[in-house]
This record gives C-alpha cells, structure tokens and sequence, in this order.
C-alpha cells in the first residue's frame, strides 16, 4: 500500500514528520512503503530496546493475547505479579505501579511523594527538578520539566517544582525549605542534550535529602533497562533512591511504563492511584520477555561493548571534523557537533541512497544516539561509516 501526504491529513498536526511512511521493521533496520531500508539509531527514542519486532517479545504477545488481554486492574493477574517481581529482585524497591507511559509514571511519582508530605512532612509538597530536565508531556510533569520555554506553555503552571542546576549541589541547598518534599532528577539529562550527573554529585544528594528527611527520585525513563550499561542507571553511582519511573525500554516498543518505590514510601490510600489498561496481562507478559532478554547471561555485557566501540568511534570523528567530542553512559551518547548543522546532517542522512540512516538532533550543534542495545559490531560500524559520509557531504 502506498501513502500520500493527503492521507495523513487525518493525524493532527503535533510535529514536523517527513514524508516517511514506514511498513516493517526488523532489529536495526525499518523499511518504507517504497521498499527503502533505514538504519535506525533513534529507536523509537530509545523505546525498542531490542530493535523493531524482537522474536520473543512479539511471541510473547501472540501467546498471552490467546488467553488473556484485561481483566481489569481491580483483579490480580499473573504478568503483572510475574514482571513486578523481577523489577523488585533486581532493584533497590519494594512495590511495583504499572503504568502505559513514562509521563503517567513521573505523574505517579509526584502523586506518591506529594502523598507522603501530608503524611510526613507536614504536607510538604516542593519537588525539587533540574534546569533542562525532561519528565513528560502532562500539565503536572511539564511543570517539572527544566525545559526551555515550558514555563509559559499551557499556562499557568503546577506550581511546585523549583529548578536547580545539575551537578551543582549549592543550587540544591539553596531551594530547600520547610515545604520541599523531594529532589527529582533523571541520572542522564537525555532531552537536555545527553549530560550525565556527575557520581560525586549523586553521591552528595544522596545525603543531603536524608539529612533533609527528603525523598531522592531518579527518573529513569531513558536510562533505565539497560540503556545505560546497567539494568538501572542509579547502579552505577552507587546509591539507593526512594522511588523510580520506568517507561521506553521496559517495553521493548509497547505501552508500557512503571512507578517503583521503597516500602516506608509506598503510601497511596485507596483510590489514590489506578488506571483502566495499567498493569494489563497483555503488555506486561511482553514486559516479562523484555525483561529476560536484557538480564540473560552475557546480554549486559554486550551492551557495555558496544557502548565502547561506540564512544571509540564517535570521538573518532570528532577529531576528524575538529568537533567538540562525545559524551554520555553505555548506549545513550551525543556526538558534540563544532557548528549548528545538526538539523542538515540529520536530513542527509534519512535522504542518503540507496539505503538511509535516522538520526536525531536535539540541539543544533548535537546528535544523539539511542541504537538497540543488541546493535551488532558490524552495524555500528556501517552507522560510523555512513556518519562520516553525511557529515562530508554536508561540509562539502
């Protein structure tokens, strides 16, 4: 079947999509209605951990679909308990909230943590967030968003969420008052232009918000689930927060987003918290599959090299071109570019043939990179490759 830009007339107007029509995807690859292949370094903005169509997630779905899709939330049902129970093996939390995204998540958290203000503090309700943080579309996680020109948008804003500067633990100390319940960050600033939180200072906000009888919210939508290297990026920096958001790569390309917390913290009363297709037998049985391919033997180990040779390699080229060099954790990085021709190079290479390569810029001078965490050797060397021509031919 063929489109044309009539037909997608249709969709609202929410954004600047090229006149890509795309029919199948398979791991690393996606083709359009013309039969093009694309190497895809985007993935769903790091959502398809796995590629396009893993085998076992899309076996998953066909087999639970044959015995259960929803029987509603108010009903215990056996995906649901079987994925919340490894994300509690594996992690530093006690309760589980599944979600369909990773705003209705960070919605969640500032829900739970406002909670245990009026339960503990006083009702305490401030959550401290990040200059250039990105915590989600709704009204309530716009508001704590850092993201330029948000503060204006949909106006006016939930109030609450004073903004300090990552990495700069003054900042944070300086915000704090009698109605601050929590300090909310994500461990790696992935919209902001891929800026890791120095360990240090994750280390030191750590305890000043026990010291402070705060709580300590990593948002780990685009870091979590092996995008970072570990199974939670909070892992690497050796500290144990109070509550966690999930989203993207928990399921592997489907709706699927969750809300972990401590016990001391988990505090909704009844009818605090719900959903109609929250924790569904359907998603969370892909979320299960998801889950056993990013923690089988050898699979994290994968990702730690290739995030290697995907560093090596960026930087790489950045001496070549006399760029500003590459940064960020595991397989979530940024090409520093010496000039705003980002927009272009990502242009050049959707358009190169006979096959193309998606990119993304979320700054002018910025390429970010969010491949499947299964990329092979040999396609991140065919994206360095194709990269290096784009960036000629732009130059040129």
């Amino acid at each position: 079947m063929t489109f044309s830009s009539a037909d997608a007339q249709s969709l609202m107007e929410i954004t600047a999509r090229p006149p890509l029509y795309f029919v199948r995807g398979e791991g690393s690859w996606l083709t359009d209605d013309t039969g093009k292949r694309y190497l895809d370094c985007i993935q769903g903005w790091a959502v398809n951990c796995l590629g396009h169509c893993p085998p076992q997630l899309v076996q998953a779905l066909n087999d639970q679909a044959g015995k259960l899709i929803n029987p509603s939330p108010a009903f215990f049902n056996e995906p649901s308990v079987a994925l919340a129970k490894r994300l509690i093996d594996a992690s530093c939390f006690d309760r589980v909230f599944f979600t369909n995204s990773g705003a209705e998540a960070n919605e969640g958290v500032i829900k739970l943590a406002r909670k245990w203000g009026q339960k503990n503090k006083n009702g305490a309700y401030k959550i401290i967030t990040f200059d250039h943080s990105f915590h989600g579309r709704t009204l309530a996680t716009m508001s704590a968003s850092g993201k330029p020109g948000w503060d204006t948008k949909f106006a006016p804003q939930v109030d609450g969420f004073p903004k300090a500067e990552l990495n700069n633990l003054a900042s944070v100390k300086a915000l704090i008052d009698d109605q601050t319940v929590a300090v909310m960050l994500e461990p790696v600033q992935g919209e902001g232009g891929v800026i890791p939180a120095d360990k240090a200072f994750m280390k030191a906000l750590r305890e000043l918000t026990r010291e402070h009888n705060m709580l300590l919210i990593v948002d780990e939508v685009q870091t979590g689930m092996g995008r970072c290297g570990e199974l939670f990026a909070y892992q690497a920096y050796g500290i144990e927060p109070d509550i966690m958001s999930l989203g993207k790569g928990i399921g592997g390309g489907i709706p699927l987003a969750a809300m972990l917390s401590r016990e001391e913290v988990s505090c909704f009363e009844h009818g605090d918290q719900g959903g109609t297709y929250n924790g569904n037998p359907l998603i969370t049985a892909g979320g299960v599959a998801v889950f056993d391919t990013l923690t089988a033997p050898g699979f994290m180990q994968s990702v730690q090299a290739r995030s290697e040779q995907l560093s090596q390699g960026l930087q790489a080229l950045s001496d070549k071109w006399g760029m500003q060099g590459e940064r960020g954790v595991g397989m979530l990085r940024a090409l520093i570019l010496d000039k705003d021709d980002g927009p272009a190079i990502v242009d050049a290479a959707r358009e190169r043939g006979p096959e193309g390569m998606l990119l993304n810029a979320p700054r002018p001078n910025l390429l970010r990179f969010m491949t499947a965490l299964n990329i092979t050797e040999d396609e991140i060397k065919l994206m360095l490759a194709w990269l290096d021509e784009v960036i000629a031919k732009v130059r040129a």
